[in-house]
């Protein structure tokens, strides 16, 4: 039996796989939906939207708190109960058509997104060793590519038939059934080392710490003004941002494994420096360049390039106790997540003065990222892979 075949009878492979497409797909729906159902059922301003999208981020900036959770309730068991959340917030927000109602209905949508996040890292890194993770990790973003077409598709036909209100409804109650299927199950492997259910800051982790919160800033300008800038300045249309977001749903669908092989075979330094540098190339061109089709070619490699940043997990995997991981990966997605709290602001003001700024200032992270990254050491001693 190949090793790929070990890791796709492992258990829990089977129940993050299946926990994944759920989580994807209900944020895509969310996602979606969310401006149209604001603009033309709720009728709020564009100042309400901003509100909303940044109280989205709140529980990711909170996700250390899932460390006191798993005092009262087993990691695995978390993650189903993250995804039922997840699926109540989908489905309830078509119900609540108002500012507080959105609020509402998000928050509780996005607990339950990256409270997910955090234990799904956890969980793929405790059960997989440094040979396989990265290889997990890849068919993880592989499988999230393939949900957010379905969930593409899914929006596109039905959008003829149903309302808002019955659309975020059938798309919550189908992530609420996985995840009432998930809570049912028990791919634990009682074998592993038991997690610390406690904050765990050390002073060896502080690389790890600095990359992370270096790779939140840089997704955070992604996020917040590179379509941005497609739509404001090269005036995309909603089709051709929606052929870009297939494109590149589509390449990393294939591509994702094959950047988990990569980090295996050449490492986390390797493949995280060509990754920043590469970045370097690409902010300083979404501020320079002025043809719009070079401009959708850096969009698609700038969403291939953020693949590479499982790397900065798995470079954890190597150095950490295995007993830190979840309370690590907790902690760590909410450093992930500080940047999310001011970048938007901040960016916003920058683009006022001149859309390039923005992007210089991704370059410039970018250059102190790969200067980091040569910091990088990790042990090359072989684990023994787990089943």
């Amino acid at each position: 039996m190949s090793l790929k075949e070990q890791i796709k009878k492992n258990p829990m492979f089977r129940y993050l796989m299946v926990l994944t497409i759920a989580s994807t797909a209900g944020l895509q729906i969310w996602r979606t939906l969310f401006n149209n159902f604001a603009v033309e059922v709720a009728h709020l301003g564009g100042n309400h939207v901003g509100i909303i999208q940044g109280v989205r981020e709140v529980p990711g900036f909170l996700a250390l708190l899932a460390i006191f959770l798993l005092k009262v309730i087993a990691e695995h068991k978390l993650s189903a109960l993250s995804i039922l959340i997840l699926g109540l917030g989908v489905g309830l927000t078509g119900f609540f058509p108002s500012f507080t109602g959105l609020i509402v209905t998000t928050l509780i949508m996005s607990f339950g997104f990256h409270y997910y996040e955090t234990t799904n890292q956890s969980l793929t890194l405790q059960y997989f060793d440094r040979q396989t993770s990265p290889w997990v990790f890849g068919k993880i973003r592989s499988i999230s590519a393939a949900s957010n077409i379905v969930a593409g598709l899914f929006i596109y036909l039905l959008t003829y038939l149903l309302s808002y209100r019955n659309l975020y409804l059938t798309g919550g109650l189908f992530i609420v059934l996985i995840a009432l299927w998930a809570l049912l199950q028990d791919p634990v492997d009682k074998n592993l080392p038991v997690q610390h259910k406690k904050m765990i800051v050390k002073k060896k982790y502080w690389l790890y710490y600095a990359l992370t919160f270096l790779a939140g800033a840089r997704r955070q300008i992604f996020v917040a003004f590179a379509v941005f800038l497609l739509v404001k300045k090269f005036q995309f249309s909603i089709r051709e941002v929606t052929v870009l977001f297939i494109v590149n749903n589509t390449i990393n669908y294939f591509l994702s494994p094959l950047i988990g092989k990569a980090i295996i075979h050449f490492g986390e330094r390797k493949v995280l420096s060509v990754e920043y540098f590469s970045l370097i190339f690409i902010f300083l061109a979404y501020a320079f360049v002025q043809n719009r089709w070079v401009i959708a070619l850096l969009y698609i490699l700038d969403h291939i390039f953020f693949n590479f940043a499982i790397a900065i997990r798995t470079y954890f995997q190597k150095i950490g106790d295995p007993k830190d991981i979840a309370p690590t990966m907790a902690f760590g997605f909410t450093v992930n997540h500080i940047a999310a709290v001011f970048i938007p602001v901040l960016g916003g003001l920058l683009w006022m003065l001149d859309y390039k700024i923005p992007f210089l200032f991704g370059a410039a992270l970018s250059v102190v990222s790969l200067s980091l990254i040569q910091l990088i050491r990790t042990s090359k001693k072989p684990e023994q892979a787990r089943s």
